[in-house]
């Protein structure tokens, strides 16, 4: 919320004008020790739930540092953590006194260990494995010791590369197999032959890794250790670095100004791997997928700059620029050639990012979807296009061809702006309250829809599953609690019942000569249901429950590290929905049909099978103990493959509007048709309007409802 943000700002400029911060301070030419003093000023006065910087706090850092630089204990030994253990119960020390050396010896530390990693793993690839010998690879890493020695640590490697090259193995004994039965003529390869190639396989994996890992500079590493300390507040606040706080208005906005191509670094050249349909490149027609990009010149240079080599951000950054901008791409085609190519940017809509709509007819009855990937907006400008504006458009889009009932898809959305939610919410009720907040610097408040009228009035069902999340929770808890819709889907929702804040560090400094700061991603508040209930850790139970792969993963927020509690406060003043006048049966119909779903039953023993083979943890490095136990659990797949084979008898399609755009945009007609065909075969979309034809609606006045303008 745009006002909370400014309210923060106040708040923490107010305290900075007696905390220790002075120019001196921001002139220090160690911009490391800066941003530690700036960041744990932040916390300390911003955050939710501030926690103190203890001993206590500094060994929780230490472990989630270390295990996030060496997860796999592959680099570190021993004796370094026998080293780095004194600093265990210092680092909240550190941070108050602006020190860093805990940080410069794990960095210095871990790329001397990466090194020499490179020619450990050189040499184990150099010989063949013994794909005969009796042995397995342990993957509980949480509960193995640190090597001790390098010919211990060599040992794992050697597990490790053995695993990774077994599998490439077996993958070519099948396409060799497939090849003889398709060919007799083929000639078959030996397993010298085949094992060569899988470990040829496995040493270009490795160094495709390690040329990724040196493009990492101390500042990327840095990153990690800051937010080892941020985490340790809450899982959502988060620091950005300035390329990660871009990526993030990226996804949150679903635009970007630039030459709309997904770019990827592999052998040390940058490579198009996707052009974004509408973009500038795609527009141009002069540039494929395959093309590398050699270099690039801006308009204003007389040099072009080569990129070969060069970290695949810094290339990003040269490429992307404002709009009408014009940059030289000098490209070596898929073809051979070599070409220039001028291309003028644009702001690039990232269409993923973005709600869309389809229609289904059943029995003579035409109904609505909506998909809405992620609650989108702005952070500079909310009146630019969001995911409110976008939902609404939708469904006036949806009302003109004369929809009968509308499902809103939230599957797999993890939240976004807290006021798009809420102007959301608005489309669908009389004026009132939708969800409460309730910070440490504003108290209590209740967000409320004061448009009285109502844009949509018909049977409204919500899909949600275990990774809907925030916003979506709000938007879930808000319509359920009003008896406003039919709630279809996981047990519960993620859980996440708080608000962050992105904080522009850089606002805090003073004749700034450190560059760019980056910024906080800061938890501020927490978010209660009109009933006074919170979604936090307990999510938003659906009032049909019906199983999905995720239903035994611990994935929820509950199962993240240093949540925030759960806890409720009074029920705002609300009136449940009368629009219905067969809610309860509509929702005892659709349980009694998914008690008796052949398929939930398979859903659910399907996502059984995956919890198990998550919780495994070995796995066998001989090759017939690898086939046997592939065959096995390929033999068991084969019973879940009638889950992929499902097809309803319904038939998705889009929009007019959206069919006009498909004579020129075959991508975008591509994107709907694989989309139109997943709907079909979704046995919870199936449902969803099952639930539709079920709920037969009351009358409501005429003056309430929202009139289609033309």
């Amino acid at each position: 919320m745009r006002r909370n943000y400014k309210l923060l700002v106040l708040v923490l400029l107010f305290a900075a004008a007696s905390c220790s911060f002075t120019t001196k301070t921001f002139n220090d030419p160690n911009k490391d020790k800066t941003l530690i003093e700036l960041i744990s000023y932040v916390l300390k006065n911003g955050h939710y739930d501030a926690k103190d910087l203890n001993d206590s706090f500094s060994r929780e850092v230490y472990k989630d540092y270390l295990e996030a630089l060496d997860p796999l204990k592959r680099y570190f030994y021993a004796s370094d953590i026998k080293e780095f253990q004194k600093y265990q119960d210092q680092i909240d020390d550190q941070i108050k006194n602006k020190e860093i050396s805990f940080f410069d010896l794990t960095h210095e530390r871990l790329v001397k260990r990466m090194a020499e990693t490179k020619d450990m793993y050189q040499e184990i690839l150099a010989q063949p494995f013994d794909f005969n010998q009796k042995e397995v690879l342990d993957t509980d890493y949480d509960n193995q010791n640190y090597a001790a020695s390098k010919e211990e640590m060599k040992e794992r490697w050697r597990k490790q590369l053995k695993f990774t090259t077994i599998a490439n193995f077996y993958d070519k004994k099948q396409e060799q197999k497939m090849e003889l039965e398709n060919d007799p003529d083929y000639e078959a390869k030996s397993d010298k032959e085949l094992e060569a190639e899988a470990r040829e396989l496995t040493l270009s994996s490795m160094e495709e890794y390690f040329d990724f890992s040196d493009d990492l500079e101390r500042k990327d590493w840095f990153s990690i250790y800051v937010n080892a300390i941020v985490e340790e507040f809450d899982p959502h606040t988060y620091y950005f670095a300035p390329q990660d706080k871009d990526r993030f208005d990226m996804a949150m906005s679903g635009k970007l100004e630039g030459i709309g191509a997904r770019l990827q670094k592999k052998n040390d050249n940058v490579k198009i791997v996707e052009i974004i349909s509408g973009g500038p490149a795609w527009r141009g027609e002069e540039v494929e997928v395959g093309d590398e990009i050699i270099r690039v010149k801006q308009e204003d240079e007389k040099e072009a700059v080569s990129v070969v080599g060069m970290r695949l951000d810094d290339a990003v950054n040269l490429i992307k620029g404002p709009k009408g901008t014009k940059v030289t791409l000098t490209l070596r085609k898929v073809d051979g050639t070599i070409e220039d190519v001028v291309i003028t940017r644009d702001v690039v809509e990232i269409e993923e990012t973005y709600a869309k709509a389809a229609m289904v007819e059943k029995n003579d009855r035409l109904y609505g979807v909506i998909n809405l990937p992620k609650f989108y907006f702005d952070m500079e400008d909310y009146s630019e296009r969001n995911a409110a504006s976008d939902v609404k458009k939708e469904i006036i889009r949806l009302k003109k061809e004369g929809m009968d009932g509308l499902v809103i898809d939230l599957r797999n959305n993890g939240g976004g702006s807290l006021k798009t939610v809420v102007d959301i919410a608005g489309l669908f009720i009389k004026e009132g309250p939708i969800v409460q907040v309730k910070s440490k610097l504003e108290g209590q408040e209740v967000l409320k829809d004061t448009d009285p009228s109502i844009l949509w009035d018909g049977p409204l069902v919500i899909l949600v599953n275990e990774l809907s999340a925030s916003a979506s929770e709000i938007l879930a808890a808000a319509m359920q609690d009003y008896k406003r819709a039919v709630i279809i889907g996981s047990k519960q929702t993620y859980g996440k019942g708080t608000v962050q804040n992105v904080l522009d560090l850089n606002r805090w400094v003073r004749n700034n000569d450190l560059g760019d700061l980056g910024a906080l991603k800061l938890t501020t508040q927490k978010f209660y249901r009109v009933n006074g209930g919170s979604t936090q850790l307990e999510g938003v139970k659906s009032d049909v429950v019906v199983p999905d792969r995720y239903s035994f993963i611990d994935i929820g927020e509950k199962d993240q590290k240093n949540p925030l509690p759960w806890d409720q406060i009074e029920a705002a003043n609300y009136q449940v929905w009368d629009g219905y006048i067969d809610f309860e049966d509509a929702l005892a119909n659709s349980q009694a049909r998914m008690a008796n779903n052949e398929y939930i039953n398979l859903i659910r023993e399907n996502a059984e099978w995956i919890r198990d083979q998550r919780n495994n943890h070995t796995f066998p490095l001989s090759f017939e103990d690898y086939r046997a136990e592939m065959e096995s659990n390929e033999k068991q797949a084969e019973k879940f493959n009638k889950l992929s084979e499902y097809k309803s008898n319904l038939t998705f399609e889009s929009l007019p509007y959206e069919k006009e755009l498909f004579t020129v945009d075959t991508i975008l007609a591509e994107k709907r048709e694989r989309w139109h065909e997943s709907l079909s075969s979704d046995l919870y979309m199936e449902e969803a309007v099952n639930v539709l034809e079920d709920m037969k609606m009351s009358n409501i006045k005429k003056s309430e409802i929202a009139q289609i303008k033309n």
